[in-house]
């Protein structure tokens, strides 16, 4: 999948002017070289000592590519993430509270070619697998755990409608959201432990952190897809202990990711959640990754819909429900205003793939580089015992 080129956010110089020659005590024309009326440009700085230039502070710190100039090509050339299966723990096993590690590109680095991030981007692409061409009305496996997660997003859910936004001029970061965020941190152990067995109750010290931090930022009152690499962490340490099965993948896509995802653009509206590093209008979406991987492969060899579909107004209402990939489609047009070309770019060059196979490992080799591999995201992610820190597991390979 072709990737957009790298764009130049700087405006090139709009003078009319060539510079001075050293002979020359007027700037010249630059059709006729005859003397222009503009001055000169000055020899010295027009800034005092005393006012200084302003310094620039952006919002966000600019994502940090790895390897250095990575770009489209890049992306391009890189192999498929592979599907694994997720190694389980063994029992006795001790849990340990999680923290965060990586703080430059060589850390970066250390732990995108480690076998624990080896085998967590192995879940995710096992979790798009495993809805590969279906629907989410599709019959699947759903067990008795996997129905009190969805409870529990659901209670999540619930919770927006009983702390409503606060009356306030800004437009992003409504400070209602920390009420309701300081609410999950509160009966998050709680919520935990309806899902846990008995016996694996000590992870609590471990899993709950990641939980927390699925659901944005309570101090900057934002959400982006560090945050919701968390969930699928989240889910990944769920799989490594048993909780969740290969056989359950499919409900964990269709019933949990899906509320999931729900519950997140529930909290973007409400509260107006600042999107957290967002790459603009060169990034894929504002606020989500996951739903597009999972999306694309839902949409693999379907007889009618292709790439392009998502331009077709008829599909996206008819379908966006059954599809995560036009629901999201649906939801950026929603919320963004004129044409799809200028506000998402990315998204409407993705549409000229030819196939829905190409568009998913395109996705899943941008999600590596665009997520996995950017400081500014992974130096928030956690590690402990179940994603180890340079760690090495025995992999086992489909």
């Amino acid at each position: 999948m072709e990737e957009p080129q790298e764009h130049n956010d700087e405006e090139p110089p709009t003078s009319s002017t060539t510079p001075v020659s050293p002979t020359c005590t007027s700037p010249t024309c630059a059709t006729c070289a005859s003397s222009t009326p503009f001055d000169p440009p000055p020899t010295q700085s027009p800034w005092s000592e005393i006012s200084p230039p302003p310094t620039y502070r952006p919002l966000r710190a600019p994502a940090i590519n790895l390897p250095p100039n990575t770009n489209s090509q890049a992306i391009i050339l890189a192999p498929v993430p592979r599907s694994q299966k997720v190694l389980p723990i063994s029992l006795p096993h001790t849990f340990q509270s999680p923290s965060k590690r990586i703080h430059s590109p060589d850390d970066i680095r250390q732990f995108i070619t480690s076998d624990s991030a080896t085998n967590f981007l192995g879940f995710i692409v096992s979790l798009s697998e495993s809805i590969r061409s279906h629907k989410l009305s599709d019959s699947y496996h759903e067990s008795t755990t996997l129905k009190k997660i969805v409870s529990l997003i659901e209670t999540l859910i619930q919770w927006t409608e009983e702390i409503p936004p606060a009356q306030q001029s800004s437009r992003y970061g409504n400070i209602s959201y920390r009420t309701w965020h300081n609410r999950l941190v509160e009966n998050s152990e709680s919520l935990m432990l309806l899902i846990l067995p008995e016996h694996l109750k000590s992870s609590i010290v471990e899993i709950v952190p990641y939980f927390t931090d699925s659901f944005g930022n309570s101090s900057r009152i934002d959400y982006g897809t560090g945050h919701e690499t968390n969930f699928a962490a989240w889910l990944y340490c769920l799989a490594r202990m048993g909780i969740v099965e290969e056989v359950d993948y499919q409900a964990l896509v269709s019933r949990v990711f899906v509320n999931y995802i729900e519950l997140m653009r529930k909290l973007q509206s409400v509260y107006n959640l600042e999107p957290a590093g967002s790459h603009g209008v060169w990034g894929l979406d504002d606020y989500h990754f996951l739903p597009f991987i999972f999306g694309s492969s839902q949409l693999i060899d379907h007889k009618y819909m292709k790439p392009k579909s998502i331009h077709n107004e008829d599909i996206l209402v008819n379908f966006s429900s059954e599809y995560m990939y036009l629901s999201g489609i649906v939801f950026i047009k929603k919320v963004k205003k004129g044409l799809f070309a200028e506000h998402s770019p990315l998204l409407d060059d993705i549409s000229g793939v030819p196939t829905w196979n190409k568009v998913n490992s395109g996705l899943l080799k941008m999600y590596r580089a665009e997520v996995l591999e950017k400081v500014p995201i992974m130096q928030h992610f956690l590690f402990g015992s179940l994603i180890q820190w340079y760690g090495f597991l025995f992999l086992f390979h489909d």
